[in-house]
């Protein structure tokens, strides 16, 4: 059964999701990612198409894909359309700076080539998603071979890596694209962009989940919607 928080929670995703797709304008090509409130932000575009909304959508895993598939919403890929107008995605959590760590829905490879694909890239979240500082663990996807070598560099990074096991499935998760997730847990995390750098440079490493990169967060609570812009 739902709780209270829960439906709270959802309602500030609506609110939230309804604010972020004030900025959709018709004609764009706009990059969808991955989770609870891009459903819920799916669910409304899906209106705005079937007003007459003309948009073209590039979906960031085969949850979005069929999300977008089963509520008519119109896909292509980058291959066919390389620049975005805008991307929409949720995050794990957001500090005050907008940093964000994502990856929790072990697709943030792609949401990460698509948000930087992106014009603009909007992060839309609800008020539990903000941190003062940075300190969820930190998803990593992984050339499934190089396992112990990226380990081994996360733990010099004084990291602590721990490979995400698959549920109703035997063995580690895997990512869309084939890869191992690692959650590496760093503590708190004071210089974002300095550990961005430093996993950039991990070798075995595919893409990691800190994101340095939005231009407005969409926060929204049980009353109100903000507009955080960088």
């Amino acid at each position: 059964m739902r709780n209270v928080q829960q439906d709270a929670n959802l309602e500030a995703k609506r609110r939230a999701a309804a604010q972020a797709c004030e900025f959709i304008e018709d004609g764009m090509f706009i990059g969808l990612g991955t989770g609870s409130t891009i459903k819920v932000l799916c669910e409304h575009l899906a209106q705005m198409v079937d007003d007459g909304l003309k948009v073209m959508c590039v979906p960031t895993s085969y949850s979005t894909e069929l999300i977008c598939s089963e509520l008519g919403i119109p896909t292509t890929s980058l291959l066919q359309c390389p620049m975005l107008d805008m991307a929409f995605d949720g995050a794990d959590q957001v500090d005050e700076q907008l940093n964000a760590i994502k990856g929790g829905g072990a697709a943030h490879t792609l949401e990460k080539v698509v948000a930087m694909s992106a014009r603009r890239f909007v992060l839309v979240v609800d008020e539990s998603k903000l941190s003062p500082v940075l300190n969820s663990p930190v998803p990593l996807e992984i050339v499934p071979q190089a396992l112990r070598l990226v380990q081994w560099q996360v733990e010099q990074l004084g990291g602590e890596p721990l490979l995400r096991m698959g549920l109703r499935k035997d063995g580690p998760l895997i990512s869309d694209n084939g890869g191992w997730i690692v959650d590496a847990s760093f503590g708190e995390i004071e210089e974002p962009a300095r550990l961005d750098a430093s996993l950039n440079g991990i070798v075995g490493l595919v893409e990691h989940g800190i994101f340095t990169f939005a231009d407005t967060v969409v926060v929204g609570s049980a009353n109100k919607v903000r507009v955080l812009e960088r």
